[in-house]
């Protein structure tokens, strides 16, 4: 059972901060390829947006230079990208949504035998899949707000305001709430996208969002962060825009959470009911509500957290006395001295140039 440490954790937290520095000191040099390029819709709208020095990119770009990595950022859509993926140490993802959070790049880089931080194919895919987590929360007892499925043809309305989200992705990328049956249905469209996905319709409570950082120590402790509250005070939800606030309007105040200990214990216990029970490894974020009867429900899991500067999980891991660098540090500690996978694959060899896949031909 993994321990779990909260920031009255003071001593064990200054320790694990220490034997991060010295670890890294006998790691100078290490090869850490930087995943990151438009994929996923959510990718895409953090790279056509979000400005340069506001994204995790070259947040984590400084932490890697501050320790003395070798690295390079590698775009998956370029052609080279799985050839260059193999020749470093560790992968750092900083992609989000399908393909980078959903076990797809991570079961590749099994597959190349690349150490990668964060959680494995298991993990990433269940949390990435909004109705799957849904399902394993229920399966753990832990409380989410109510919810249903769509795929198509009519919905029945109950009457009561709703958020309609895609079943993958993040930052609230194709998110609506809806108060009025006649909106349900351009919302459900939206949600479902081109590719017609199946929609998650959850009974919408009103309260304070709230986040909380996991994030894996020397000696396989995880920390807790300290719970965070999000207050939108120009949007009636915490949306796309108001999480890139692209016009610095400070649209969203993030301040730490006052919670009685009462209310502290179960958003713990359930962030900890949650990192068991899915697999995760290294770091994960997870979100509540906090309604207004004091009970906090768990909206989603994210195994690959906002990395930038003024993230909610670097400020809640500033807030125990870890840095930028000391995550990043932790992250790749996590992943380069968990046991190799031992089993007998051959090693990849490549062809150059990579060949690209022929479009189909007709008869």
């Amino acid at each position: 059972m993994t321990v779990f440490l909260d920031s009255s954790s003071d001593l064990a937290v200054r320790e694990a901060a220490q034997n991060l520095r010295d670890w890294q000191r006998d790691r100078a040099r290490v090869g850490v390829a930087l995943v990151y390029g438009p994929v996923s819709a959510e990718d895409r709208l953090y790279h056509s947006k979000c400005p340069v020095d506001q994204r995790s990119v070259t947040a984590l770009s400084g932490a890697l230079d501050d320790i003395g990595a070798r690295w390079k950022v590698l775009n998956p859509c370029e052609p080279d990208f799985i050839m260059e993926l193999a020749g470093y140490d560790v992968a750092l993802s900083n992609l989000h949504g399908p393909y980078g959070e959903d076990g797809r790049l991570q079961g590749l880089l099994d597959y190349l035998r690349v150490p990668y931080c964060g959680s494995g194919v298991a993990a990433s895919a269940v949390a990435a899949d909004k109705i799957l987590c849904k399902r394993v929360m229920l399966s753990l007892g832990v409380p989410t707000p109510g919810w249903w499925v769509w795929s198509g043809g009519p919905m029945d309305w109950n009457g009561r305001a709703a958020m309609v989200k895609p079943p993958f992705g993040g930052s609230s990328v194709g998110m609506s709430l809806v108060h009025e049956q006649a909106d349900l249905p351009r919302a459900l469209a939206a949600a479902a996208g081109e590719e017609g996905e199946t929609v998650l319709v959850e009974d919408y409570l009103t309260g304070v969002p709230l986040t909380v950082g996991l994030l894996e120590l020397p000696g396989g402790a995880v920390i807790a962060l300290p719970p965070l509250a999000a207050e939108a005070t120009e949007a009636e939800f915490y949306d796309a825009d108001t999480k890139l606030d692209m016009d610095s309007r400070g649209t969203v105040t993030v301040r730490a959470a006052e919670l009685p200990s009462e209310v502290l214990a179960k958003v713990t216990e359930h962030a900890a009911t949650l990192w068991d029970g899915l697999g995760l490894r290294g770091s994960a974020r997870v979100d509540f509500i906090l309604a207004e009867d004091d009970q906090p429900y768990v909206l989603e899991v994210n195994t690959t957290p906002g990395m930038s500067r003024d993230s909610n999980f670097v400020v809640g891991a500033a807030m125990v006395g870890l840095t930028h660098t000391d995550v990043v540090v932790a992250m790749l500690h996590e992943a380069l001295t968990r046991p190799p996978y031992d089993v007998p694959l051959p090693t990849p060899a490549f062809s150059s140039p990579t060949p690209t896949r022929e479009a189909a031909v007709s008869p």
